[in-house]
């Protein structure tokens, strides 16, 4: 009962968010002069601080290139540690802009929050994190265990989910803040850590021996993750949207933040619209190319975010790819004509 109410407040509260939302987001965001964007509280790839509080990874990143967008400057970010239980909350209130938080896109949350995810940047699913001397090989074997999990997020119903599809008995033991998940399970207060498996491979990193804890091979949901804003603001949303698009179109037609300066004397149209070069029609016209305007932006808008952070590709191996600690295939977060699912529309 007390779970309905508290889901039947969140709703009443995000649509109460999403009446009140006007599209005043981009004034706020430059009067401010940042970007306020919600991020996990330490997660190795995704969102994490160093030692001086300098935050970096996947979800970061695309934080830095909104930034780019907008102000022509990837730094103007300012970063809210969030857990699970609070980041939508926080969303809803207005306390940041945009949650770039590996965050998983759903019906009740897409309908009843008063929010809207712009896309999946990081294809996912949910996994499980044994110690090698347990023996288990198989999440199949798992019967009876005790399992850690964070509250506030998708990993409870879909463990329940799971274990009453496959007639097995577990004990959830559930905390509301990541730090204390991984305690109780590097402790030993139970069995198994179960979250998203690009989670596991990133918290198996900070522990002492990271070779005597294994993620078992089983995927047991869809978790796609992706940047979520207040609905009722379709500029705001189109920035931030058009900018996850911008990342990708700007990978499959091979620009980089290496080579984009180069690129602007291309002679690809899809280029030249991508970086709003002006160039003559057959009939001496002048070509519109200015695709920002329609969002609200300067013609420099998707420039600056490769100039500044890159293509989906660069951020994705700079982050958790091969040259990384966590050695992440692209797999389905490989391009659609490269086997994968990631799909921009395009830029015309």
């Amino acid at each position: 009962m007390k779970a309905l109410k508290k889901l039947a407040l969140a709703s009443v509260f995000g649509l109460a968010a999403a009446a009140s939302a006007s599209a005043a987001t981009l004034d706020d965001v430059k009067a401010k002069g940042v970007i306020d964007c919600g991020v996990s509280q330490g997660l190795i790839g995704f969102s994490n601080p160093d030692s001086n509080n300098n935050w970096s990874g996947l979800d970061v990143d695309f934080c830095k290139a909104v930034a780019a967008a907008v102000f022509g400057d990837a730094t103007k970010v300012k970063y809210s540690p969030l857990n699970a239980k609070e980041r939508f909350t926080a969303l809803q209130s207005g306390s940041i802009d945009v949650l770039s938080r590996n965050s998983t896109w759903t019906m009740s949350r897409d309908t009843t929050l008063g929010l809207s995810f712009v896309g999946v940047t990081y294809y996912d699913g949910q996994g499980f994190l044994v110690p090698t001397k347990l023996g288990v090989k198989s999440a199949l074997e798992l019967n009876g265990a005790s399992v850690c999990t964070q509250t506030g997020t998708t990993t409870e119903l879909n463990l329940a989910d799971y274990f009453k599809a496959n007639k097995m008995e577990y004990k959830v033991v559930a905390f509301e803040k990541n730090e204390e998940v991984l305690k109780a399970y590097q402790e030993g207060r139970c069995d198994v850590f179960t979250t998203d498996q690009s989670g596991l491979y990133a918290e198996r990193l900070k522990f002492t021996n990271p070779a005597e804890h294994m993620v078992l091979p089983e995927i047991i949901s869809k978790e796609p993750l992706g940047p979520v804003v207040r609905q009722g603001d379709a500029q705001w949303f189109n920035i931030v949207k058009w900018t996850y698009y911008a990342l990708l179109n700007a990978e499959e037609l091979g620009v980089t933040s290496a080579n984009v300066d180069q690129m602007k004397t291309s002679e690809n149209p899809e280029i030249q619209r991508l970086l709003s070069v002006k160039v003559k029609n057959p009939d001496g016209t002048e070509a519109d190319n200015d695709f920002g305007k329609g969002i609200g932006l300067g013609p420099d808008w998707a420039y600056n975010i490769i100039k500044q952070v890159g293509n989906y590709g660069e951020i994705f191996e700079r982050n958790v790819g091969q040259s990384t600690d966590l050695k992440i295939a692209r797999g389905k977060n490989a391009l659609w004509n490269q086997g994968g699912l990631q799909y921009a529309p395009p830029i015309r």
